[in-house]
């Protein structure tokens, strides 16, 4: 819901009316399964801070019911090839309104960053990127609005 809200404003306050949209599981927040609905305090003191520091910023490690950062890249990744990169191809325009550890996954894809550097990737909440690309699907540029 927060995505859909986000995707409402963003459009709202370019001016742009309704668009086709289109929502997909794929693209939601990574589940953080037995973390889920705890804050980082409550986690810490549940399995210790240590852990949870190497549950959330791992590439690879999945907390306890789970996805890891490569779980949500390959649920992430299939749909960019499915839906999204023919449509960019194309030459369409695609706002792609999503979550941080989608976003990440899909980022560390698209700027062909290694496993150790996505871990340090941030991406601010809010602060609209822009890819622009070319047919051929290789980026042709980049930068935060």
């Amino acid at each position: 819901m927060r995505a859909i809200e986000t995707a409402r404003l963003a459009l709202e306050t370019a001016g742009i009316g309704a668009l086709p949209t289109e929502r997909d599981p794929a693209l939601n927040e990574r589940m953080y399964g037995d973390l889920q609905g705890l804050n980082k305090a409550e986690a810490a003191q549940r399995f210790g801070a240590e852990q949870v520091h190497l549950w959330r910023r791992s590439y690879d490690v999945r907390p306890p019911g789970g996805e890891s950062l490569a779980d949500t890249a390959a649920r992430v990744l299939p749909y960019w090839e499915r839906r999204i990169l023919p449509d960019l191809r194309a030459g369409s325009n695609v706002l792609v309104v999503a979550h941080g550890n989608s976003l990440r996954a899909l980022v560390m894809h698209l700027d062909r960053l290694t496993r150790e550097q996505v871990l340090q990737l941030e991406i601010p909440t809010g602060v609209p990127l822009l890819y622009e690309m070319a047919t051929d699907g290789s980026i042709v540029g980049k930068r935060y609005l």
